[in-house]
């Protein structure tokens, strides 16, 4: 059974402020935008937060996300809006969230934790 801290309404909304703030931050040359890596990683926020189904929407945002992101910078972009994310969450979230990439057949090009440094991204 989840806590309440986990679905604790406050918890998107501050996902929601972490994309809008990186992506306002961002100075780089991707395409990659932390709005795009966040609406494409939306449909997994139940699952992250709180266990349970892995929604359809995930692997099907998750995959065109890891394909768009060719570029190192492209690569390195996602890290940091999936790392500026992952500043709030817990191990059992953290836990979840990556892995969920091998439930969907994907591979993300780095591990999803606030303490990634992600200039090391390739």
């Amino acid at each position: 059974m989840a806590s309440s801290k986990l679905l604790s309404p406050k918890k998107p909304l501050s996902l929601l402020l972490i994309c809008t703030v990186l992506t306002a931050a961002l100075r780089t040359e991707a395409l990659l935008s932390c709005d795009t890596v966040c609406s494409s990683l939306q449909p997994c926020i139940g699952n992250v937060l709180g266990g349970g189904t892995l929604p359809p929407e995930w692997c099907s945002g998750l995959k065109p996300l890891i394909s768009i992101a060719k570029t190192r910078p492209d690569r390195q972009s996602f890290c940091l809006c999936a790392t500026g994310a992952a500043s709030s969450a817990t191990p059992e979230e953290l836990g979840r969230t990556n892995g969920l990439a091998g439930r969907c057949h994907a591979r993300v090009p780095f591990k999803i934790s606030p303490d990634m440094d992600c200039s090391k991204v390739k």
